[in-house]
């Protein structure tokens, strides 16, 4: 048994099994793809769920994997003990039909016991306890004693999850030694203490679950075998737990080095350099596979652990921004068996940096605020901090709620957490309440399209076709004709493009002899497609013999821009990385949305790469290209698709040169110079995270030129310069002179308040050791009275300064306390919040400095009064 190191392990076990017969698979990304059962890939075998039902072929009968996991269950316990992790993998070998038991055990005790040479006296066997056939190759074929062999109960040795396959495991024992049992004479495999480690564990799925104890047994028998890679590195090394496994022991130490710790000096900073090391882990992996940070599903895991991380730096005394340095150590420790780390590893450490920054421009303030809740409750003798404190937390700092409990654990509270679940269902009520019944469609409407076929859609190749009218709906109810008003027609067979994949719907007619229906929109709902129309002319009926025939200038412009957003995808990829993932597009006549995964802004210099890269490709007029096949031929094709959208047995790949091949249902232009030029007109954020950038192509480009010649002709002309070639220079004329003009008013402000100061001074009163000064300044404006407090603070450092401005009936409140008397206890934030609620306002600020606002002008005098008696509450 030889040291063997992680990355060591994974090569040796993926290429045993290819050597089997199996084809080895990259891991699946952590995102599922198609199952929405699962947040994030929690297992080996949870991307292999498709090919163990039958839903999807597998590539081959035999497969092999190194599957990246992610699980958050024990999230709280990660740090505080050395065996919980979020990332760990999952080393698997699966057979869909093909080998069962016998191979199975044979090359799982050949893998053990001759590629890793463990002596074979250390390692025992378990089998579910009526599983004789497995027993018998264990002891008969593989030669293993019987007393090495450990017979359990279905609760260890069974696998099931409700209804379905289901099926005995048998799994493998290393014995680590008798310094780690617990001393019984009973201690063995399945014991609770640490001892006997599992390691391997056969999952032999032969049975179906009917749900009521009754087992059949399936046709089709599987293998489903799963090893943590890193608790095999544990045995093969020789270490107690996985932060002493080699490449995560590095990244472990790579913390030390930047915290200037020592690890197993301290309990509670080893808590902290575990979760760090674990949590990076886990963020690394998960934002390369597409995740972002996100205050819902997998994004808010990512944040959450991004944020433990962040805070646990904070307590070992990191003062920096730290995260995106302890990436790199992490990336090389990793790369070798995910090269797509070192492809990606900008993006990641943009990601990771934004975050990291984000949350400690709102950590330090949010800290207070809880620190001050906790100290309230503590003094109030009250065990817990109510749901709204938590939610405001969350919701105004980005507090994930776990955090919140953790430093409320810290100091022995818990959180009102049934409250707080309230409050996030309350918000996520009202966003839903937002987006619901934009449809408008009855239930008597809905129901007349059950049983309707799908429509043939022959706008690929046709602009025009006939048809029949199967179906009328108007007022809400299915009708047999229509003679006037607005009505849905479905047709047979038509030409008109259902709204759908990001294109808007197509327009036009609908027309026989003697009736016309005017087509403002067409949608489409399970292969149904709906033509909302209106009557021109006659009567329409069911049964009638119609031509179908859409607006051919307003399809064409559609066309071009559906093209420019696939030539736009493509050149995002190559200039700012294959990170870029769409998360969202819009294609109408007139524009091209595209909303995609990017970190920061896109600069100036970025956006005209891509604007002529995109001109580039349409200028050389590649031939728009669409192919009808199977999902697993267009991706050797190299056909982009939508990031875990499911797709059917035939799907359509658009391709368009070399350049761009994309999965798409939408119409496209019959070559790329059809779409004459790409202009993009903006770029803006939508969430964290996703970047979008706007456009047009075509004629739109030419409106854009037009609107642009007559907003600068306008501008000459507000400028009063005959030539627009001269706005530029009358522009910095224009700006020198108002900065000299804002000069002279802060000159002015500044004698003003100098003159005021004086006479304001003299009515300060001492309050305990400092000097508390409050003036009605009138209808002055805000900068003239920023300026009196900082000129009073200045002269001297007792000074508190409290002033308030009733400027047209608006109200604001301005306060400042000089470095004394900040020592003294006066707080200018705090200060300004009872002072103006008293009118009925709220705000404020630092200690130093303080702004808020008010409503009742009559309640003034009353607020300043009231200031004495606040700041000596204050004061120590």
């Amino acid at each position: 048994m030889k040291w063997t190191s992680l990355n060591d392990l994974r090569e040796k076990y993926l290429s045993f099994f290819e050597s089997k017969g199996h084809l080895r698979l990259p891991s699946f990304p952590l995102i599922p793809q198609g199952d929405k059962s699962l947040l994030l890939i929690n297992s080996g075998m949870a991307p292999m769920k498709k090919f163990f039902t039958g839903e999807v072929e597998p590539p081959r009968r035999r497969v092999t994997t190194c599957q990246k996991c992610i699980r958050t269950p024990d999230i709280d316990r990660v740090g505080i003990t050395a065996r919980h992790g979020t990332y760990f993998e999952m080393l698997g070998n699966f057979s869909f039909g093909d080998y069962f038991k016998r191979e199975a055990i044979h090359w799982s005790w050949e893998f053990l016991t001759q590629t890793l040479e463990i002596p074979a006296d250390l390692l025992y066997p378990s089998v579910y306890e009526h599983d004789d056939e497995a027993f018998a190759i264990w002891r008969d074929e593989i030669g293993v004693p019987e007393n090495h062999i450990k017979k359990l109960g279905k609760a260890d040795n069974f696998w099931e999850h409700g209804t379905g396959p289901c099926g005995p495991c048998s799994e493998i024992y290393f014995d680590r030694g008798i310094k780690y049992g617990c001393g019984s004479p009973d201690c063995g495999p399945g014991c609770d203490c640490d001892r006997f480690m599992e390691i391997w564990n056969n999952v032999f799925t032969q049975f179906d679950n009917d749900g009521n104890g009754n087992y059949t047994e399936l046709e089709q028998k599987n293998i489903d075998t799963g090893m943590g890679l890193e608790r095999l590195a544990c045995v093969m090394q020789g270490v107690d737990n996985m932060f002493e496994v080699d490449s995560i022991r590095r990244i472990l130490d790579r913390v030390c080095e930047i915290s200037g710790k020592t690890y197993g000096a301290d309990v509670k900073n080893d808590i902290s350099i575990r979760v760090i090391t674990d949590h990076m882990r886990g963020a690394t992996f998960m934002i390369c596979d597409g995740v972002t940070p996100s205050n819902e599903g997998r994004g808010y895991v990512l944040r959450r652990i991004l944020r433990r991380a962040a805070r646990h730096g904070k307590l070992l005394g990191i003062t920096h921004e730290f995260l995106s340095d302890l990436l790199t150590t992490v990336i090389e420790e990793n790369v070798a068996g995910y090269p797509e780390l070192g492809v990606k590893a900008d993006y990641i450490r943009k990601v990771i940096s934004i975050e990291e920054e984000r949350f400690n421009a709102t950590i330090d303030a949010g800290l207070s605020i809880l620190s001050d809740m906790i100290r309230t409750s503590l003094k109030d003798g009250v065990s817990s901090i109510s749901g709204e404190e938590a939610f405001k937390l969350y919701d105004t700092f980005g507090f994930p709620l776990d955090l919140t409990r953790e430093i409320a654990q810290e100091s022995g509270l818990s959180i009102d957490e049934d409250t707080f679940a309230t409050l996030m269902t309350q918000q996520r009520q009202r966003a839903r309440a937002a987006r619901a019944n934009i449809s408008g469609w009855s239930e008597a409407a809905t129901s007349a399209l059950e049983g309707l076929p799908k429509t043939c859609f022959t706008g690929y190749t046709e602009l025009k076709s006939t048809a029949k009218v199967i179906a009328i709906l108007a007022d809400g109810e299915a009708v047999d004709s229509v003679s006037e008003g607005d009505c849905t027609v479905i047709l047979d067979r038509t030409p008109f493009y259902g709204e759908g994949g990001g294109q808007v719907g197509d327009s036009g007619s609908i027309y026989r002899d003697g009736a016309l229906l005017s087509v403002t929109d067409t949608k489409k709902t399970d292969g149904i497609f709906m033509h909302l129309c209106t009557v021109a002319e006659g009567i329409i009926s069911v049964g009638d013999e119609v031509t179908a025939d859409i607006s051919d200038m307003k399809r064409a412009a559609i066309m071009r821009n559906h093209s420019a957003c696939h030539l736009l995808q493509a050149a995002l990829r190559r200039v700012l990385g294959t990170h870029v993932e769409q998360a969202g597009s819009y294609v109408d006549e007139n524009r091209v949305r595209f909303d995609f995964s990017h970190y920061e802004a896109v600069t100036a210099e970025q956006l005209a790469a891509v604007e002529a890269l995109v001109n580039a490709n349409i200028l050389v007029d590649n031939e728009i290209t669409t192919v009808e096949t199977d999902i697993e031929t267009a991706r050797g094709m190299g056909a982009m698709a939508l990031f875990g959208e499911k797709y059917g047995d035939t799907v359509r790949v658009v391709k368009m040169g070399e350049f761009s091949c994309e999965l798409c249902g939408g119409t496209h232009a019959g070559s790329t110079g059809q779409l004459g030029l790409f202009k993009i007109t903006s770029e803006s954020s939508v969430a964290a995270g996703v970047r979008r950038i706007e456009g047009t192509t075509g004629l739109g480009v030419l409106e854009l030129m037009a609107e642009k010649d007559a907003l600068i002709a306008k501008t000459a002309r507000e400028l009063k310069v005959n030539n627009p070639a001269d706005i530029a220079n009358r522009a910095s004329h224009l700006n020198a002179e108002l900065a000299e003009a804002r000069r002279e008013i802060d000159s002015l402000n500044s004698a003003l308040a100098a003159a005021k100061a004086q006479s304001v001074e003299n009515s300060a009163i001492e309050v305990g050791t400092v000097r508390l000064i409050v003036a009605d300044m009138g209808a002055s404006t805000m900068d003239i009275a920023r300026s009196l407090a900082d000129t009073l603070k200045a002269k001297d450092p007792t000074n508190v300064i409290v002033l308030a401005i009733n400027n047209g009936g608006k109200i604001n409140f301005i306060a400042s306390c000089g470095a004394t008397a900040v020592k003294a206890g006066a707080h200018a934030g705090n200060l300004l919040r009872e002072v103006s609620a008293i009118t009925g306002g709220k705000g404020g600020g630092r200690p130093d400095s303080a702004t808020s606002g008010g409503k009742d002008p009559a309640k003034i005098g009353e607020a300043l009064a009231a200031a004495e008696g606040i700041l000596k509450g204050m004061l120590k």
